[in-house]
């Protein structure tokens, strides 16, 4: 066990720590993070100012400590970028981080379309401490995506994001096709890997024809091309790969222009089995060097392997074939091998692929395949014992493409965005497998041209084209793309100016509600006009439909005017729809027209009249002897409910009709209904009444004529029933029954087709993209006073049924005096939900249901209605509740709203709801503690809002405190603040404080726990404010005593005081003794000096300023010793080497001299001198030396040796400083020369003065004595 202990932790040590193990294998790390988040032991005034020194001292204390937090903001950010292949692209961004912890430095993470990204040989990724960088070394499409910045901070991050483009690299040959992207390697054993690709979006003007794979092993440059003719295919098996060495594979594309430039290559993949694989990246002992050596053992005894397991064919095409299985179990020590075998389905000549070398992968690609014959395929195992027996034969396999080319994209709609950037959206692929994405091509108006507005294929159907030019107009197409190929392109868009959209562009995830589908849905559709099929279709109608014959009912005479005999009276059933059967029963009592006295009240209130005629009559489903029948409510129903329906029906033979019969005796409350006991086979006619409390109104007319005869078609039959509810001027509600036939399988869902009323059948377009299972859909994005119709398309596993009868118009408006349904929480914390209407006639009822349909568990719900409101209450609201609640009024014009309640919106009125019935006083701030300039602690909060008549308790350690000698209190009902002052802490005042605030029926409290280190720290900061209050009332320092080193190379001791008065005297000590001070201190500006000329050794010491007078005293030390003292004697040498003079050349009579002028000289610079870049030994010829502020260089009796660059490098301690001289050329020639006068003229002075036969020369005594 290994521990790293931290002593004394500071705020510094706040970072990132690792701990390495290494060893000959490798090396393996270990991180984690230390915060430190508050202080312990001794008080250090930084930490309270929170980076001001602004007064009074404060700063937040919470229950649980001091809370670290920090921001996050980016500066100089990168945008939207476009780049090249091949080019070098940056992106970055400045981040500032507040607070700035040296030690704990961020985590900065890239990603691409939301993938992290790792660096590699072409991304790198550098960060500054202030910027952040990421780098694309050699662009390509593959980089092309979204790039995130996002920056971590311990629990807090931050990120910015941009589109980064990358357009195709210039091609080597004119119309030659891009390169292909993405490149991976799939699926690798021992000698097999499938490589895949994806399709570049230009084809250089002609299609492309198909792509070459190429190989190169890893460590050579030598590429090899692995199939001879172009494949079209973006997948492919290489095979033949040794074992234990790595690939790299690249493709490129061919048109009839000609080849493409290669693709980027793949990340290296080694020819190895999966489980050795897994192994070598489970315990990595050395650096990867992209070959590994395969060795086999050799078998104690041969064992002839079993056959394998599990084969079948994982992938066909008209180009090859691949197979996988597993290895035997039976196959003892040593490795096996395999020899695949094929023959042609429905003959037993099997035929051996691989003759010559078998194979060491469980998988196999064959080629030169007949496309559209059928094969079998089996596989032997073999070692060195032999040849096994053959594995079972796959099932018969044709050869062909199983991967079909996508269908075009529709329905493509473009929005503005930016000035330079266009929002475009799309209907996606119908029925497209395995899709790669999708391209995106712009073209400018009248330019014919069309330019690729994306490079690499982008997933979802939304896409933002950038770089368009601001003011033109283009319009757009799509296509999709996956393994098969590229779709077509989809129909043009209507063309689009780019320029900004108002409020600043389309927000992201905005997206039209239309969508067109209708066409790709009916693909499927059965022709319903004489299709028959051999067998029986799956429905359970019986189940479904409950017999309601009742034989005994007087009725009014039909159309015909034919009374029916009692012999012809038929048993029939009504088509129940649980919905509404439900709601009749629950919510909507019906009179029958027999009730006279229902019929007069009515009559009383206002003018009725029997409803209009049903109509648009057709079968929903047709059995060999009953027809369900479905219709339409009247268009008038003559101003009352209507009470039910009754239908009569009459065979039609030979094209002549005959007598009208009935087919129900009691009243249908619903709108479906299955007439029985008709003849296969056999036509007929039909027509429905509706009744009301007015009596039986007139018949529609004669429908269509249908035949009886079983229905086996197995898509579903056409849903009924339809009906608009909510209409508003850009959306509505619509609500539809199931078809009453199912076909062979259950209905999965449904699609709803719309289109504008006045619009060919031609126009009708899909709503949805996918099947709603519900029974009801919510359309939007309808236009204001437009007219539309709507129908409905169930759908099963056998495909889309016949479309149901479209709705009556709708006209998309609101209409005056609409009101929608509100949710109410009252005082007590009761949810409600609320719906009125003013206009009721008096039979009108409020009809609630959830998810439209009838609310039956009145547990959950109440509902309270009182005239034109009605308000139904939720009595418990939980999940069980969440669902779409409507409310529709009956006999109105269509008065209804609805009201989604989610997850989210019953957390927010349950936390309304507790507010309410425990009301909270909201509070502008918690209860927080500060330190007052004279040391006292306030402790406060505020609310935000307080009545005159709001009571405060204040309460340490559970009990009450009241305002006294101690504590001081102060309430502030205007602003809410509320503060408690204490003149000092003492050791008994540790524990918590809480305000507890009552207003009226709300409350609140708020706590603040002073315990342990929180409560010393504090204590201490009190005390210390509280001693610097009380110095500065005197005289005292504002800066203590520091040091300064002056251009004369002096130093100079100085200090900043306060509160001085002419009285105020200042002493100046060094090491206790004082020091005597010529002038007397003016304190002018309020600084104090001390200038210590030629600075030395001896100065070394502690110096000391006591400020004193009759207010008290103040004093300030300075220590200038040992480390200290070598750090001022350092910027004194470094003052003294700055003031050196350039260096001079001066030619004396025994040499020549380089010297230079300080202001003065100490030892402690280090002076050093070089000739030519090489350090200079000193001789007696050579020498060095300071004469006074001369540092000189004597070069003696000199030689063309001597001329160069000279250098003097003065060393302070921590820099050198130097001063260069040419003494080469003139200048060593000049200086030469005067010395040699300078010498000669010496010479001839010595000779002078000689003694010559023993007496002096009388002139020379002669001219010494005038001398």
């Amino acid at each position: 066990m290994f521990a790293c202990m931290f002593c004394g932790c500071d705020f510094e040590d706040t970072a990132q720590y690792r701990a390495s193990a290494m060893n000959v294998k490798g090396e393996l790390s270990a991180y984690a993070s230390l915060v430190v988040k508050r202080y312990k032991g001794e008080f250090d005034e930084t930490c309270f100012h929170a980076g001001t020194v602004t007064l009074p001292i404060s700063f937040g204390v919470t229950p649980h400590g001091y809370a670290s937090r920090f921001e996050i903001h980016f500066v100089d950010k990168f945008e939207v970028s476009f780049g090249r292949e091949g080019e070098t692209m940056s992106l970055g961004c400045t981040v500032i981080i507040h607070p700035d912890i040296k030690r704990f430095q961020p985590e900065i993470q890239w990603y691409r379309n939301g993938d992290l990204i790792t660096p590699s040989k072409w991304v790198k990724t550098h960060w500054s401490g202030e910027r952040a960088t990421l780098t694309l070394t050699h662009a390509n499409k593959e980089d092309e995506g979204l790039y995130t910045l996002r920056v971590v901070m311990g629990d807090y991050y931050e990120q910015y994001s941009a589109y980064v483009f990358v357009r195709d690299a210039d091609a080597d040959i004119p119309g030659a096709p891009a390169a292909p992207l993405d490149v991976r390697c799939l699926d690798a054993n021992k000698d097999y890997v499938i490589i895949s690709w994806k399709q570049p979006a230009v084809d250089g003007g002609s299609p492309i024809l198909g792509y070459f794979i190429d190989k190169c092993e890893v460590g050579t440059t030598h590429w090899s091309q692995c199939n001879e003719t172009p494949v079209k295919f973006a997948r492919f098996p290489v095979t033949g790969l040794i074992e234990g060495r790595s690939y790299t594979f690249r493709i490129r594309a061919v048109n009839n222009a000609g080849i493409s430039i290669p693709s980027r290559v793949s990340e290296p993949v080694a020819a190895l089995d999966p489980a050795d694989r897994a192994r070598l990246r489970s315990h990595p002992s050395a650096p990867w060097t992209g070959q590994i050596i395969v060795t086999e053992e050799e078998p104690t005894e041969g064992i002839v392997p079993g056959p394998p397991s599990d084969l079948h064919v994982t992938e066909a095409t008209k180009n090859y074939v691949v197979l996988s299985w597993k290895p035997p179990c039976q196959r003892g020590h040593e490795g096996v091998m395999y020899f695949v075998e094929k023959c042609v389905a429905g003959t037993e000549n099997w035929q051996r692929v691989n003759t010559e070398i078998p194979v060491k992968s469980p998988r196999f690609a064959l080629f030169d395949l007949a496309e559209g014959k059928s094969y079998h395929f089996r596989v032997r195992c073999c070692n060195s014992a032999g040849i096994g027996e053959p594995s079972e034969a796959t099932e018969s396999t044709v050869v062909g493409d199983k991967l079909d080319i996508p269908s075009a994209p529709s329905h493509v709609i473009p929005t503005r965005n930016t000035d330079t950037s266009v929002v475009i959206t799309w209907t996606a692929s119908k029925d497209a497998k395995e899709l790669v994405g999708y391209y995106i091509e712009a073209s400018k108006v009248g330019s014919g041209q069309w330019e690729p507005c994306n490079n690499n294929p982008v997933k979802g159907t939304r896409f933002t084209c950038h770089g368009l030019t601001t003011g033109d107009h283009y319009t757009l197409r799509v296509r999709a793309v996956n393994a098969a190929g590229l779709s077509e392109y989809s129909s043009e868009s209507e063309a689009i100016e780019v320029k900004a959209a108002i409020g600043g562009g389309l927000l992201h995830g905005v997206c039209p509600g239309l969508s067109g589908k209708a066409g790709g849905l009916t693909d499927h559709t059965a022709n319903w006009e004489g299709m028959h099929e051999s067998s029986q279709p799956v429905f359970d109608t019986d189940a479904l439909l409950k017999c309601n014959a009742k034989p005994n009912r007087q009725t009014g005479r039909s159309s015909s005017d034919k009374q029916k005999s009692p012999t012809d009276t038929r048993v029939s059933e009504m088509v129940p729809t649980p919905s509404s059967q439900k709601t009749t029963t629950n919510q909507a009592s019906k009179s029958q027209p027999g009730d006279r006295s229902a019929l007069e009240r009515l009559k009383k209130k206002q003018v009725i009249a029997t409803p209009s005629p049903p109509y648009d009559i057709t079968v929903l489903e047709s059995v060999r002897d009953s027809m369900v029948l479905g219709w339409k409510q009247p268009k008038n129903i003559g101003g009352a409910e209507i009470t039910g329906y009754y239908v009569n029906y009459r065979e039609v033979i030979g094209g002549a009709p005959k007598e009208w019969r009935e087919a129900n005796i009691k009243a249908v409350g619903e709108r479906a209904y299955r007439v029985c006991d008709l003849k296969e086979n056999t036509t007929y006619q039909f027509q429905v009444a509706a009744a009301n409390l007015a009596g039986l109104g007139i018949p529609s007319p004669a429908s269509q004529s249908f035949k009886c005869e079983e229905w086996t078609i197995a898509v579903p039959g056409p849903p009924h029933d339809l009906s608009c509810s909510e209409v508003r001027k850009d959306s509505l509600v619509l609500l539809w029954k199931p078809p009453i036939y199912v076909g062979r399988n259950p209905v999965t869902g449904f699609y709803v087709d719309m289109k504008e009323t006045s619009a060919t059948e031609e126009h009708w377009k899909s709503v949805n993209e996918k099947a709603t299972a519900s029974k009801f859909l919510k359309i939007s994005g309808l236009k204001e006073g437009t007219s539309y119709v709507f129908r409905i398309r169930a759908v099963n596993k056998a495909g889309v049924g016949k479309p149901s009868d479209s709705t009556d118009p709708v006209v998309a408006e609101t209409r005056p005096g609409t009101k929608e349904v509100v949710v109410e929480v009252d005082d007590n914390g009761v949810i409600s939900l609320n719906f009125e209407c003013d206009q009721m006639s008096s039979d009108s009822k409020f009809i609630w249901s959830k998810n439209y349909e009838p609310i039956e568990d009145d547990s959950r719900l109440l509902i309270d209605t009182k005239g034109g409101k009605s308000k139904a209450i939720f009595k418990d609201l939980s999940e069980e509740d969440l669902g779409i609640y409507s409310c529709v009024v009956t006999d109105t014009d269509g008065v209804s709203s609805s009201y989604t309640l989610d997850e989210e919106e019953m957390k927010r009125l349950l936390a309304l709801s507790h507010q309410h019935k425990f009301p909270i006083i909201p509070l502008q701030s918690e209860l927080a503690v500060e330190i007052l300039e004279k040391g006292q602690v306030r402790f406060w909060m505020q609310a935000e809002k307080l009545s005159g008549n709001s009571k405060v308790n204040f309460v340490f350690n559970d009990k009450e405190i009241v305002n006294g000698e101690k504590y001081t209190m102060k309430i502030d009902r205007n602003t809410g603040l509320i503060e408690m002052l204490m003149d000092r802490l003492e050791d008994e005042d540790e524990g918590t404080y809480t305000f507890q605030l009552q207003d009226g029926k709300a409350t609140n409290q708020s706590s603040l726990v002073l315990i342990g280190d929180v409560f010393q720290k504090l204590q201490t900061a009190a005390e210390f404010q509280r001693q610097e209050w009380f110095r500065k009332q005197g005289p005292h320092f504002v800066e203590y005593l520091g040091w300064e080193v002056t251009p004369e190379c002096n130093v100079l001791l100085k200090c900043k005081v306060a509160n001085i008065k002419k009285e105020t005297h200042i002493v100046w000590y060094k090491d206790e003794r004082e020091i005597m001070v010529d002038e007397q201190h003016d304190f002018k500006d309020g600084v104090c000096t001390l200038l210590i000329t030629e600075f030395s050794k001896k100065d070394a010491g502690i110096y000391e300023v006591i400020l004193k007078d009759d207010r008290g005293k103040d004093k300030s030390i300075l220590k200038l010793v040992e480390a200290a003292f070598a750090d001022l004697m350092t910027e004194v040498c470094k003052v003294i080497a700055l003031s050196a003079t350039e260096l001079k050349i001066q030619s004396t009579e025994e040499g020549i001299r380089l010297y230079s002028f300080v202001n003065y000289y100490l030892e402690d610079l280090r002076v050093s001198w070089l000739h030519n870049e090489a350090k200079i030994k000193y001789t007696e010829r050579v020498k060095t030396g300071v004469t006074g502020e001369q540092i000189w260089l004597q070069i003696n009796e000199p030689t063309p040796n001597d001329k160069g660059k000279y250098i003097m490098e003065l060393f302070d301690g921590k820099t050198g400083h130097t001063k260069v001289v040419d003494l080469s050329g003139q200048a060593y020639d000049e200086a030469f020369a005067e010395f040699q006068r300078l010498k000669a003229a010496a010479i001839a002075e010595k000779n002078r003065a000689r003694v010559l036969g023993g007496l002096p020369d009388v002139v020379t005594i002669q001219e010494g004595k005038v001398q």
